[in-house]
């Protein structure tokens, strides 16, 4: 389990500070989340100075806010993250020419949307992305799957079509379509749904339920060496 820094508004694009309020709850996985393109320069810097992390599985999620670049500038650009960012975490309503992004091969790996958006949202609409991107991975958010179906079969059926391609799955509940942190109705609700996700990193796209603080172990500031020199 990790930490998206998405969830540490406050420091947006100080990454030094990102990545240390993140290994505060897991030094096991992260995300580093750059939802607008201005964010994604940032980052690019940051990790430009070749900084020790200290996690075993590191994901980027791309901008889907404020773009300039088009598609094949972007795939470009996207493409030379370092080889240790395992996932390239991208919203498929985002991404308007699919093309370019072949690239990207099994480092890119497609959202499923909530119900704000129009596409990308079941199973059905995300095969026809992967049809495109056949080597393209899976995230699945569950809140977001809550939100198209409560019942959570739209989830299941996402995971019996694409189990093969799952990278790591988004965990949040959702309130007025923001993530907040998982509700103990959601946690029973999704249950059945994570419980086929255990063998790959759940990024926390909320602050942890306090109900979890004491099975989390918090890693001091001293965990995340300075960006090298």
């Amino acid at each position: 389990m990790g930490m998206s820094t998405g969830v540490f508004a406050d420091l947006r694009g100080a990454w030094h500070e990102l990545v240390a309020e993140a290994c505060r709850v897991s030094t096991y996985a992260v995300e580093l989340s750059a939802l607008s393109e201005e964010e994604f320069a940032g980052l690019a810097d940051y990790l430009a100075t070749k900084p020790r992390l200290p996690f075993r599985y590191a994901s980027v999620h791309a901008p889907v806010k404020n773009r300039q670049l088009d598609d094949a500038e972007s795939a470009l650009v996207l493409g030379q993250l370092p080889l240790w960012v395992r996932s390239i975490v991208a919203h498929p309503d985002a991404l308007h020419e699919l093309g370019p992004y072949r690239e990207l091969g099994t480092r890119l790996v497609l959202e499923n949307m909530d119900d704000r958006k129009t596409t990308g949202r079941t199973a059905d609409e995300l095969e026809v992305v992967f049809d495109v991107l056949p080597d393209a991975g899976f995230c699945l958010d569950v809140a977001h799957a809550h939100s198209i179906d409560p019942t959570m079969e739209a989830a299941s059926e996402l995971l019996d079509r694409f189990r093969a391609r799952l990278r790591q799955v988004h965990v949040s509940s959702l309130s007025e379509s923001r993530h907040v942190p998982l509700t103990e109705d959601d946690e029973e609700r999704f249950a059945p749904i994570l419980e086929r996700c255990r063998d790959v990193p759940w990024i926390l796209e909320a602050s942890p339920p306090q109900r979890w603080r004491g099975s989390l172990k918090p890693t001091t500031l001293i965990a995340v060496a300075a960006p090298a020199t």
